[in-house]
């Protein structure tokens, strides 16, 4: 029973001492204000995944065949985060609530970046090599997202809870809706406005643009329908 304590142990050292290595652990904390302490981040999943991920890619880059493919199915089963072990994961990432979220063998994820649950960097189907997207860093993807394909979205974006995404997305832009459509916005810095709820609704604007047309274009008759019976008076 002893070894089992020290072998627990040694796990949970292992695995802060990755996520503190690569940044993770800070990321928990600037990603979500309910983590409060040490203690509390010890019940995120997404650190157990993200750590293990860590290991487990080192051993598929060493071409070690099976065991870490295994391995993270393993780990999908525990934390209900699949990672593949051939991703690219840079540093600072957090998966908020974790639950549901798929990782394909080519995706990669720069740093800084926060994925929300039950989203899926996935593939098309059609695609071989490289099918996956490629995340670039200070990316914040919403709830229920799904990115598909070998396509790239830029630095500092962000995706809209259940937005998908099937085309490259420029820096600093938020995109929403299925499929999704891009909305500038001014801000250079995501954390100056970091609430995924306060993201522009494009289909929206354009019914209120619709709607201002379509009063002033009745505006516009009634006016001409007046003058017509003044007209016909005379």
């Amino acid at each position: 029973m002893i070894y089992l304590f020290i072998g627990l142990f040694f796990y949970l050292f292992l695995i802060l001492f990755i996520a503190w290595y690569f940044g993770d652990i800070k990321a928990v904390f600037k990603g979500d204000p309910a983590a409060k302490n040490i203690v509390e981040v010890l019940f995120y999943p997404s650190i157990y995944a993200v750590s293990n991920y860590r290991i487990f890619h080192v051993l598929y880059k060493l071409r070690i065949p099976f065991i870490p493919r295994i391995l993270s199915q393993l780990v999908r089963f525990l934390t209900f985060i699949e990672i593949h072990p051939g991703a690219k994961i840079g540093r600072g990432f957090f998966i908020d609530h974790g639950d549901g979220v798929v990782i394909g063998e080519t995706a990669e994820v720069g740093d800084n970046v926060i994925i929300y649950h039950q989203v899926t960097l996935g593939g098309t189907g059609k695609e071989h090599g490289k099918r996956h997207p490629t995340i670039n860093s200070g990316v914040i993807i919403g709830a229920g997202a799904k990115i598909l394909g070998n396509i790239s979205i830029g630095e500092n974006c962000k995706v809209g809870a259940g937005s998908v995404v099937l085309h490259d997305v420029p820096a600093f832009s938020t995109v929403v809706g299925n499929p999704a459509r891009i909305v500038k916005v001014k801000e250079q810095n995501t954390e100056s406005n970091f609430n995924l709820g306060n993201v522009p609704d494009p289909l929206m604007d354009e019914y209120v643009d619709l709607e201002k047309k379509i009063r002033s274009i009745t505006r516009g008759l009634n006016d001409l329908r007046e003058e017509t019976k003044k007209i016909v008076k005379k």
